[in-house]
């Protein structure tokens, strides 16, 4: 008897650690599927490609902040358009980096921050698992100017 409830304890804690590493893969998962978006959005900047910005947003995402004081809106396309094709001229001296990405379920946050030479931007974007990829489906952000040297 003593040795049935050794084994059923074993099996028991066998089959959790199991289910646990399960459960903490399909969180990486998407984790790493939830960055996608994040990726392409500062390929977008890196390169100056537009369809980087279009594979990134939501076709209905919305991107607001404040620009002199007065609140701005723009649509996803009305942003990718702004972008020519070609890197800013000064490319080499800006970073951009992921911070963090969270997610439940199908829904998460993700927070970049680009630093450029005079300004750093401190993006926040809701992302969205729509059908089997994930998207930001809206952009919030601040424009934090340098002091100048």
């Amino acid at each position: 008897m003593k040795k049935l409830l050794v084994v059923s304890f074993v099996a028991i804690f066998g089959l959790l650690a199991i289910l646990q590493s399960t459960n903490g893969s399909s969180v990486a998962t998407s984790e790493a599927e939830a960055r996608v978006p994040l990726d392409n959005y500062i390929q977008g900047h890196a390169t100056g490609n537009g369809d980087f910005m279009r594979k990134a947003f939501h076709t209905d995402a919305k991107i607001m902040a404040f620009r002199d004081g007065k609140l701005m809106n723009m649509t996803a396309e009305e942003f990718a358009s702004r972008f020519n094709g070609k890197p800013a001229a000064d490319e080499a001296q800006r970073k951009r980096r992921i911070e963090n990405v969270e997610i439940t379920g199908n829904a998460g946050v993700g927070k970049i921050v680009l630093e450029y030479p005079t300004v750093t931007y401190t993006d926040y974007m809701s992302l969205l698992k729509v059908g089997d990829e994930w998207k930001i489906v809206n952009k919030v952000f601040y424009a934090e100017p340098k002091a100048k040297p």
